[in-house]
């Protein structure tokens, strides 16, 4: 049973510490060519965004805005991928070592994968495959 907890504890400081690399971990996603940037740390939080200006068209300033929106929606999307891949990446051997200390909340009370929250594809996170609730841009034309 010590080993067990011994185990768990350890298991529990690897989980903090992949958590808090990911957090200072910051990854891009472009579109256009690369006539928007977005950056994205480990844990999903958008923390910069580049729009060039070659991107917009004073011409058509209706048409640049929805050209403009689409590309930003891509850039972000590309990055809140590159972002789940990173968390996936870190995460995953963690998750499939707690689950296999106790299961799903099994015999030894060590809680399954499923429980904790932050790891990629479980309940609990809101992380890189779902962006922040907000205003939503037009439909995406593809880039």
């Amino acid at each position: 049973m010590q080993q067990l907890l011994a185990a768990a504890q350890q298991m529990q400081s690897q989980l903090m510490s992949a958590q808090q690399e990911l957090a200072d971990t910051e990854v891009e996603g472009t579109s256009g060519g690369g006539l928007v940037k977005a950056v994205v740390n480990g844990q999903g939080e958008l923390v910069d965004l580049t729009i060039s200006a070659a991107a917009i068209d004073p011409a058509d300033p209706a048409e640049s805005a929805q050209t403009v929106a689409d590309l930003v929606l891509a850039a972000v999307r590309d990055a809140y991928r590159a972002a789940a891949d990173l968390q996936q990446e870190m995460m995953g051997p963690l998750a499939a070592g707690i689950g296999s200390l106790g299961g799903e909340g099994g015999p030894s009370g060590v809680p399954g994968p499923s429980s904790i929250p932050g790891l990629p594809g479980f309940p609990g996170l809101s992380g890189p495959n779902e962006p922040p609730a907000g205003p939503a841009g037009g439909p995406s034309s593809g880039s």
